[in-house]
C-alpha cells in the first residue's frame, strides 16, 4: 500500500460512526438479542448473590432455549459482519496468502527414523511422517485430513512411537473438549488396532517393552486428571490397571517418558507445589518412587541423566536453580546437590541435558536467552548471541543426549521463527529452517522496539512495539494492544504473520508484558496474583496511557486484545476505563469469577485456588468481588466489544462470556456494537482447521478496520 493511500485511509477512520453501523443492522436484522431474567440465588459462605442469567448454564449443550439464544446471538452478529463482509474476505485472502501452504517442520532423528510433519496445499490438517534414515522412503503414520473427514472438529493432541518404532499410540479429539481417546496404530500395517481408551488427558508414555501404555484418565465431571492407567496392549479398557490416584483435587497429572527414556514419570502439580513418581521403563511392574515428597510453596522438574536426576526448583529459590540427586538416593529433598545457584536477576526457565553440555533457557530483562554451559569448565558458559532488541530462543526437539548439536529456535516481531542447530563444542550455527512468508513480507519494512511504561505504583512495565518504517510518532496511528498476565505464562515478542494485516495499514502493535506473566523473574507471577491481581489490570491500562502520552498512538484509536485469563482482563479494564479503548476483543473470557470459583464442580476450579484465590474464605472473596467483570457490569458507556466463545470448552466455559454479554446489553449505555459470537463446534481453542483458524483473525481485524470506517 502506497503512503499516501495510507494516509487517506488513517484520515478517515472517524468517519464511520456508531449511528451508521446501527442503521445497517436495522435493514438486516431488527435489534441485538435481549436474554430474558430469571431469578437464581448464588450461596456462599459470606451471603448471597442473585444471578438473573445463570439459566444460561446448560452443562448437556443441549437445551433448546439456551441453544436458542446463542444461535440469536451468532445471527446478530452475521447481520452485523454483513456490512464489510468484502472486507473480511480480503482480509481472509490476504492472511492465508501468508501461509507456504506445502510447508514442513525440521526433521528430527530418533531411532532409525527422522520425524517431522507436514502440509499439503489446500488442506487444513498436517500429516504426520517419518523418514526411514538407511533409504529415505517415507512412511505417512498419520494423515488428520482423512481422520478429520466429516468431522466438525478434529484434533491429535499427542502421539509417541513405541521403542522397537513399530507402534505409533496417539490421542484424539473430535468435539474440541480436549477429551481425548486412545488408539493404537501398527505401523507395520498402517491398521489401528481394536485398543480404546477414552475420557483422557493428553499425556502418553511407553514401558520398554512395547506393549505396556501410560495414560491418565479424567474425572468424568470436573474432567480434572485423577487416575494414572497402566493398559496392556490387546486388554479393553476396563482390565486397564491404576497405577496412581492423585488424591488431591488442586493438583494435576501428567506424565511421559524422561529424555532418556529410561524412565516413566508421574508428575503431581499445582499451582505452588509439585510432586513427581518415577518408575523405569523396563520394569513396568515396579514400584513407583518418589524424587520428592510435595511441599507446599516448593515446585520441580526433573530430568534424567548418566545416573542421576538434574532438578530445576524454587525451593529457596524464587526464580529457581539446578540441584542434581543420585538415582538411587530418591525420596529426600535434603540429599539434593546445588549444580546451579539460585540468581536474583535471572529466571531459569528450563534445561536440556547432553552428555558433554547443559543448556539452559533463561529470562533476564524480560527477554528469553539460552546459555551452554560445558560440564567439564562451568566458568566458560556462553550466551546464544541477538543483535535484536527484543526476541524470543527456546530449544526445539532434542531426543539425542550424545550429540554436540543443540537444536533451538528464534523469533522477533519482525523475524519469522527460525530453527538453527548450534554445535556446542566448536560454534558453528547452521540455519535449518525460517518459516517462509509470502505475500511480499520484508522484514525491512517493520521497526521493533523495548520500551518502558510506568505502572500505578511506579513499577516499569516492559512493552515490545511493532510497526512499519515510516510510521510517524505524532499521536494519530491506532494501536493493537495485546496481554494476557497470568498463571505466569509470559506473552513473549514471537512473529505473527496475521497482524501485518494490521500493521501495514497504520497500527502500532504493542504486546504488554504485564504482571502476572513471569518475563521479569517469579516476582513478577507474585506480583500479579491473587490479592495482587489488579496490578495485572492497572498495568494493562498503564501501558496504553504511556502509548498515548508519547506520542505512538491515538488515544481515540486504541484496541485492546485478550483471551481467557487475557479476556478476564478485557473485562476488568472495560469495568475499569472504558473511555480509554475504542474496541476490546475479548476471546473466549474468564470473565465470572465468584461464581465458577465457588463451584467444585467445574472443570479446572480446585487446581486454581492458588492462583485467584479461595472464595469461601471472605478475603478471597472480597477481593476477587471487587474485580470480577461479571459482577462490576455497571450502568456506563462501554467500548464497542467483540465476544467469542466455543460451546465446548471445558476451560472457561461457554455460559460465563454468554452472561456477561447479556448483562453487558441490559446495563450499557453507549450504542457501540456488542457482539457474541459462539462456535457451535469448538472447544477452548477454537476451530481445528488451519484455514478455519485463520479466518477468524480476519472476522477480528474487519471489525477492528470497520470502526475506524477502513473499508477497503
Amino acid at each position: 500500500m502506497q503512503k499516501k493511500q495510507l494516509s487517506l485511509l488513517l484520515a478517515a477512520s472517524l468517519v464511520s460512526s456508531c449511528w451508521l453501523q446501527a442503521a445497517e443492522i436495522s435493514r438486516t436484522q431488527t435489534t441485538a438479542p435481549v436474554a430474558v431474567q430469571q431469578p437464581y440465588n448464588v450461596s456462599s459462605p459470606h451471603g448471597d448473590r442473585q444471578d438473573p442469567y445463570y439459566w444460561l448454564r446448560d452443562d448437556s449443550r443441549t437445551s433448546p432455549t439456551v441453544l436458542d439464544y446463542l444461535h440469536q446471538e451468532n445471527d446478530y452478529v452475521a447481520a452485523y459482519a454483513k456490512a464489510y463482509q468484502p472486507l473480511t474476505d480480503k482480509l481472509t485472502d490476504e492472511i492465508i496468502g501468508r501461509i507456504k501452504q506445502d510447508d514442513s517442520s525440521v526433521p528430527y532423528n530418533k531411532g532409525d527414523y527422522s520425524y517431522y510433519s507436514r502440509f499439503e496445499t489446500g488442506k487444513e490438517y498436517p500429516i504426520y511422517a517419518r523418514k526411514s534414515l538407511k533409504d529415505g522412503s517415507e512412511q505417512v503414520m498419520l494423515d488428520l485430513n482423512k481422520l478429520a473427514a466429516g468431522k466438525d472438529f478434529y484434533q491429535v493432541a499427542n502421539w509417541q512411537v513405541s521403542p522397537d518404532q513399530n507402534l505409533l499410540a496417539y490421542l484424539e479429539d473430535s468435539s474440541g473438549r480436549r477429551q481425548y481417546s486412545l488408539k493404537i496404530r501398527d505401523l507395520r500395517t498402517g491398521q489401528d488396532l481394536a485398543d480404546e481408551l477414552t475420557g483422557l488427558s493428553r499425556s502418553l508414555a511407553w514401558a520398554a517393552d512395547n506393549q505396556t501404555l501410560y495414560v491418565i484418565q479424567n474425572d468424568p465431571v470436573t474432567l480434572l486428571s485423577t487416575t494414572v492407567l497402566q493398559h496392556k496392549l490387546g486388554n479393553t479398557a476396563a482390565q486397564a490397571k491404576a497405577v496412581y490416584q492423585e488424591p488431591d483435587n488442586s493438583f494435576y497429572l501428567s506424565l511421559g517418558n524422561s529424555g532418556d527414556d529410561q524412565y516413566v514419570m508421574v508428575t503431581s502439580e499445582s499451582t505452588v507445589s509439585t510432586e513427581i513418581r518415577v518408575q523405569p521403563s523396563n520394569a513396568p511392574h515396579s514400584s513407583f518412587q518418589v524424587i520428592a515428597p510435595r511441599q507446599r510453596d516448593v515446585k520441580y522438574g526433573a530430568e534424567h541423566h548418566q545416573g542421576r536426576w538434574i532438578i530445576r526448583t524454587d525451593w529457596d529459590a524464587p526464580n529457581f536453580r539446578l540441584m542434581t540427586v543420585a538415582a538411587d538416593k530418591l525420596g529426600d529433598r535434603n540429599q539434593w546437590q546445588q549444580l546451579l545457584p539460585h540468581d536474583q536477576q535471572v529466571f531459569l526457565q528450563g534445561f536440556q541435558v547432553f552428555d558433554h553440555y547443559l543448556a539452559l533457557s533463561e529470562r533476564s530483562d524480560g527477554l528469553r536467552r539460552i546459555r551452554v554451559m560445558p560440564w567439564q569448565a562451568p566458568d566458560k558458559a556462553y550466551y546464544i548471541a541477538s543483535d535484536e532488541a527484543a526476541y524470543v530462543t527456546g530449544f526445539q526437539i532434542n531426543p539425542e543426549q550424545n550429540t554436540h548439536w543443540l537444536r533451538y529456535s528464534y523469533t522477533s516481531l519482525t523475524t519469522p521463527n527460525s530453527v538453527y542447530q548450534l554445535n556446542m563444542q566448536t560454534g558453528e550455527k547452521q540455519l535449518l529452517k525460517q518459516t517462509e512468508v509470502l505475500g511480499g513480507f520484508d522484514q525491512n519494512n517493520y521497526v521493533t522496539e523495548r520500551v518502558w511504561a510506568s505502572a500505578a505504583d511506579g513499577v516499569k512495565v516492559p512493552v515490545s512495539l511493532l510497526y512499519r518504517q515510516g510510521t510517524k510518532r505524532d499521536g494519530t496511528a491506532p494501536l493493537y494492544q495485546y496481554a494476557y498476565g497470568s498463571y505466569g505464562s509470559s506473552s513473549d515478542p514471537s512473529f505473527r504473520s496475521t497482524v501485518l494485516s494490521l500493521v501495514d495499514r497504520g497500527f502500532v502493535y504493542a504486546i504488554a508484558h504485564i504482571r502476572g506473566g513471569q518475563e521479569m523473574g517469579r516476582h513478577w507471577y507474585e506480583d500479579g496474583k491473587l490479592l495482587n491481581k489488579v496490578n495485572t489490570f492497572t498495568d494493562y491500562i498503564a501501558v496504553t496511557d504511556y502509548l498515548v502520552a508519547n506520542n505512538y498512538v491515538a488515544k481515540d484509536k486504541v484496541f485492546g486484545m485478550g483471551g481467557s485469563a487475557g479476556g478476564l482482563l478485557m473485562g476488568a479494564v472495560a469495568n475499569m476505563a472504558p473511555e480509554k479503548y475504542r474496541a476490546l476483543v475479548a476471546h473466549v473470557p474468564f470473565v465470572d469469577v465468584v461464581t465458577t470459583m465457588l463451584d467444585e464442580s467445574i472443570p479446572l476450579t480446585t487446581n486454581e485456588f492458588d492462583e485467584w484465590g479461595n472464595p469461601k474464605e471472605k478475603v478471597y472473596y472480597d477481593y476477587m468481588l471487587a474485580y470480577s467483570p461479571y459482577d462490576q457490569v455497571s450502568k456506563q458507556a462501554y467500548p464497542a466489544i467483540l465476544v467469542t466463545t466455543g460451546l465446548y470448552d471445558s476451560q472457561v466455559q461457554y455460559f460465563e462470556p454468554a452472561k456477561w454479554v447479556a448483562k453487558l446489553r441490559t446495563h450499557k449505555t453507549d450504542q457501540n456494537p456488542l457482539l457474541f459470537k459462539t462456535n457451535m463446534e469448538a472447544g477452548h481453542g477454537g476451530k481445528s482447521g488451519r484455514f478455519s483458524r485463520l479466518a477468524e483473525f480476519a472476522q477480528e481485524y474487519a471489525f477492528i478496520l470497520n470502526l475506524l470506517g477502513m473499508e477497503e
